[in-house]
């Protein structure tokens, strides 16, 4: 889940993130150029309170024009000059041209020498805007990818009436540069906001999470058969904590009704016990008054010990059910090869080749429940195994557990019926003649459960069951 969540989280930061930093990046464009724009106003202004005093005299066709106040306009030259030199910014005064004889703006003075201005060029459309009595518009935005210029155009106004215009030509690699380098101190921000909020994101998750991962634990402990595990209210949101409280109890309620079940199971097989007794000792003095070999009395015997057999089992799998599993250190491979040699007499009674290969394989298992569910598995593998046919037991390691496995050659199950089998009292249709209460497969693997293992049943090629007793080769987490 927190994989899940956790990129959720992320992908929602970076999108407020994002939201706000590209507004951010933008405003801090806007502002490095606007800057520029009020420093070359400002510059403007000052050589036009310079060019207000230089006039342009009367000169004939052809001739010289000459500027009444030259001091004042070499001044004003000396002006630009300099301030291209100190900050290679073109700058001019420019008088309005006669569009007839000359189509270019006459330069009152301009640096650097002998700079004019172009038709169809952006100064020029600056300067003829500003030919209007008005200051030119702000330029474009200049972003860093982009080699532009920033034109700032301001009429000389005397008397009223415009009489030139002050024009500058900005380049724009140092704005450019300080744009990028403020865009580098944004992204650095929102690096350094993204990861103390992937931080915080994780915290949270844990935060929220954690409870859920007790509580999933517990109950997979629950589901295997470790009905004592509890979850640890600690931590998390108030509502999980409710859950964990809820589930606690309903933990302790399951248990309670369980508990009362196994108790139910174990004392009326137990009470049953006598009764069952005393019926079957009436029935042996019966029979000493009747004819030996009656039938009836035959089938009274039978379904007698079968009933015997049924209560015994039932106390057996509620024993199964309530003890708890003493689990060790316990080798596998030679816990099989005994009982594989106390069924052998057994198999050869019935014409079965019992055989087995047992290796020294170690796994943490209660050694008497491990016993008397192998003991079930192996009894269920000889009864349904015709005369002459094989059982075998096998000890594998298959990971981190080891494996058990009772291969016999009998008639196998069905698909329907392997999904069946091991429940309580259930009996495949096609062998209520064989001996048996239904209970076996139920004691085994409620037998392995109680020490975290398993049993599981497969088809065994080209007739028979497999069935594998699971142990796990790691002991319980202290």
């Amino acid at each position: 889940m927190r994989g899940r969540l956790l990129p959720l989280l992320i992908v929602l930061l970076a999108g407020v993130l994002l939201a706000l930093g590209f507004p951010l990046a933008v405003s801090e464009a806007a502002g490095e150029q606007q800057n520029v724009v009020v420093d070359r106003i400002d510059d403007t202004a000052r050589f036009a309170s310079l060019a207000q005093y230089v006039t342009r005299g009367p000169s004939p066709v052809g001739s010289r024009t000459t500027y009444g106040g030259d001091e004042r306009q070499e001044t004003l030259q000396n002006e630009l000059t300099r301030y291209y030199g100190v900050y290679g910014i073109k700058a001019g005064v420019f008088f309005r041209g006669d569009r007839t004889l000359s189509p270019a703006p006459e330069a009152m003075a301009a640096a650097p020498a002998g700079w004019t201005l172009s038709e169809g060029d952006e100064v020029r459309s600056a300067f003829e805007e500003a030919l209007n009595g008005r200051r030119s518009p702000d330029p474009r935005q200049v972003w860093p990818w982009q080699r532009g210029r920033v034109v700032v155009a301001s009429p000389v106004v005397r008397d009223g009436d415009v009489i030139a215009v002050v024009v500058t030509d900005s380049p724009t690699g140092q704005m450019r540069s300080k744009i990028l380098h403020g865009w580098l101190f944004i992204a650095a921000g929102e690096s350094a906001a993204m990861l103390l909020a992937v931080g915080a994101a994780l915290r949270l998750t844990g935060w929220v999470l954690r409870p859920v991962r007790v509580l999933d634990a517990t109950t997979h402990d629950i589901a295997t058969g470790r009905l004592k595990s509890r979850v640890a209210a600690t931590g998390g949101p108030p509502e999980l904590r409710r859950l964990a409280h809820s589930f606690n109890e309903m933990a302790d309620n399951v248990e309670d009704v369980l508990e009362q079940q196994r108790a139910f199971v174990a004392d009326a097989s137990h009470q049953l016990r006598n009764p069952l007794a005393a019926l079957l000792l009436r029935i042996e003095l019966l029979a000493l008054d009747l004819p030996e070999g009656n039938e009836v009395i035959a089938a009274v015997r039978t379904e007698g010990k079968r009933l015997g057999q049924v209560l015994d089992d039932l106390l057996g799998l509620a024993l199964a059910e309530h003890a708890a599993a003493d689990l060790k250190l316990t080798d596998i491979g030679a816990l099989a090869a005994e009982r594989v040699a106390s069924w052998r007499p057994y198999a050869a009674e019935h014409g079965v080749r019992l055989t087995e290969r047992c290796p020294a394989i170690t796994g943490w298992a209660d050694p008497v429940a491990l016993s008397s569910a192998l003991d079930a598995v192996i009894d269920n593998a000889l009864k349904f195994t015709p005369e002459g046919e094989p059982v075998t037991v096998e000890v594998v390691r298959t990971g981190e557990a080891v494996s058990v496995v009772v291969t016999d050659a009998g008639p196998g199950l069905t698909d329907d019926e392997l999904a069946r089998v091991g429940d309580r009292f259930w009996r495949s249709g096609r062998h209520q003649n064989v001996q048996g209460s239904g209970l076996g497969l139920s004691i085994a693997k409620a037998l392995l459960t109680a020490g975290g293992g398993s049993l599981s049943y497969a088809h065994h090629s080209p007739t028979g069951l497999q069935v594998t007793l699971t142990v796990p080769r790691t002991g319980p987490a202290t």
